[in-house]
């Protein structure tokens, strides 16, 4: 499997790429596109301007083209708004193919009516279906394989028994050789960071400088009934802090013997129960917004190619340790026999204080 890892910065790249990364992706807006859109109408999902989350001028996109030549990295675009304006698609279609002129092949797209529109206008790049696009499933895949997209990223809600189901799918219609459709013929899925209770293709949460992200918002993640939701008199109170007190929910007869809720208690009494803080001194924690470090024989039984390093946006040096340590896990299980054998060694060795418990897959 190879790492894809978020670039925020032009001056990043030789950092990641020296430190493991396969291939990057990021976000290019032009200056000419905010000065008319703002961030209200933003051409990827990140509507920032105060910090390194994407490329902001062709210059600096000619200077990452030249590092590419002699890295032999490559870099994917993202254009994954979730939709557009009808008449944004041809200034965007002119922004991708002024792309395509510098060597820039590659597009990560959200929006099927913009992949549709590219098609229509004869522009044959590469495109990968966004993890924001919504829906990820066999039947997914009929439609967009006329469009013949040569990755799917799955969605971080995705099972990884879905996936196997849609990558066994596709590969059962290549045996059956329908020539008029050409289906993709890699797969990513997510690896490490920014794992969100939200499932990308529904969130309209706006990422930009002006407020929080509504996906920060503190909330309690606690499964109660129905009842224990609509009636007070089943709340109690209980101490969170010496100034600070809330109401969480009882125990819920409903939600007994459930497999699920028993698995979720237990990873928080072993949270409970660790005596060493597993943050280093500087803040920094692998996996610590997002992991999927313990699934990874499981995805590469089920047929992904590409793991997705989230972190355009991210502290550098946090992001280049994150890579070497994706780099480090693929050794280990390269070397290991069985996944209980590289699950013991990956975490003595990358989490010999305990881990995040911010697992992507359970």
């Amino acid at each position: 499997m190879k790492i894809t890892a978020g670039l925020g910065s032009i001056d990043d790249y030789p950092r990641y790429v020296r430190a493991g990364a396969d291939e990057l992706f990021c976000g290019y807006v032009p200056f000419s596109w905010s000065e008319k859109y703002g961030t209200v109408l933003p051409l990827n999902r990140r509507e920032v301007l105060n910090y390194n989350v994407q490329i902001g001028s062709f210059s600096e996109l000619e200077i990452l083209a030249n590092m590419v030549q002699k890295y032999q990295k490559p870099v994917h675009l993202t254009f994954n708004s979730l939709y557009y304006r009808p008449e944004q698609y041809e200034e965007i279609a002119r922004i991708i193919q002024q792309c395509r002129s510098i060597g820039f092949e590659s597009y990560i797209l959200a929006d099927p009516a913009l992949l549709v529109y590219l098609r229509k206008e004869k522009i044959d790049c590469e495109v990968h279906l966004s993890g924001d696009l919504g829906t990820v499933n066999s039947a997914m895949t009929e439609v967009f394989a006329k469009e013949y997209p040569k990755r799917i990223i799955f969605q971080r809600k995705n099972t990884i028994s879905e996936m196997r189901a849609v990558i066994r799918h596709i590969t059962a219609q290549k045996e059956a050789a329908r020539k008029e459709w050409t289906y993709p013929t890699e797969f990513e899925a997510f690896a490490l960071n920014e794992l969100c209770q939200f499932s990308g293709a529904f969130c309209n949460s706006l990422h930009c400088d002006e407020m929080g992200y509504l996906c920060l918002v503190p909330y309690w993640r606690k499964p109660v009934s129905c009842a224990n939701r609509c009636f007070s008199e089943n709340f109690l109170e209980k101490d969170i802090a010496p100034d600070k007190r809330v109401s969480v929910p009882k125990e819920d007869s409903v939600l007994k013997n459930d497999p699920e809720l028993e698995r979720d208690l237990a990873l928080e009494n072993d949270v409970a129960s660790e005596t060493t803080d597993p943050i280093s001194e500087d803040g920094y924690l692998c996996g610590a917004t997002g992991c999927g470090l313990c699934t990874l024989k499981q995805l590469s039984d089920a047929g992904i190619t590409h793991l997705k390093l989230v972190g355009r946006g991210n502290y550098t040096d946090f992001m280049e340790r994150d890579i070497r340590n994706l780099r480090r896990t693929l050794e280990i299980l390269e070397d290991s026999s069985t996944e209980e054998e590289y699950i013991r060694a990956m975490k003595a060795e990358l989490f010999p204080n305990g881990c995040s418990h911010m697992c992507y897959a359970r």
